[in-house]
């Protein structure tokens, strides 16, 4: 039973039960969220990077005069990421995009660390951290956008 200011509330003994049960959901639904967003994002990559391989073998095209617009697809695609990310959870995007732009940071420095047997350079580290911001305003947009709150 619970007091407060001469009023008395009965307190519903499944009440704790069906309160973790929230939190578990609440948790299964934001963990799905990043994980759609984090594969967003690499499918983004995987087609614009087979685009971009086809544009570059078989046309005059060379990887210098294309790389600012891969930097800027890649930045895209994070953003969207994001976006994704806070549209699917509807609530706190700013941490979905943010843990979304951290899973795909991680997944790139473990695949160059065990794959390619080389750590991330300062340049790399400065667009890691762009990145994460980058899904983090995605995140914003999408919980911004996607209508109404699951809460209410």
């Amino acid at each position: 039973m619970l007091v407060q200011r001469d009023m008395v509330y009965l307190e519903h003994p499944f009440s704790k039960y069906r309160r973790e049960r929230l939190g578990i959901e609440e948790s299964k639904n934001l963990s799905s969220a990043v994980l759609f967003g984090t594969l967003t994002i690499f499918v983004l990559a995987i087609v614009s990077s087979l685009i971009f391989a086809f544009l570059l073998r078989f046309s005059s095209l060379q990887e210098s005069s294309v790389q600012y617009v891969i930097s800027a697809i890649s930045f895209l695609s994070i953003f969207l990421g994001g976006f994704i990310s806070g549209g699917r959870g509807k609530q706190k995007g700013w941490m979905l995009g943010g843990i979304t732009g951290v899973v795909y940071s991680i997944i790139i420095f473990l695949y160059q660390f065990l794959g390619l047997d080389t750590i991330l350079n300062f340049e790399q580290i400065i667009y890691h951290i762009c990145y994460i911001l980058i899904a983090m305003m995605g995140g914003i947009l999408g919980v911004n956008l996607s209508g109404k709150s699951r809460n209410n």
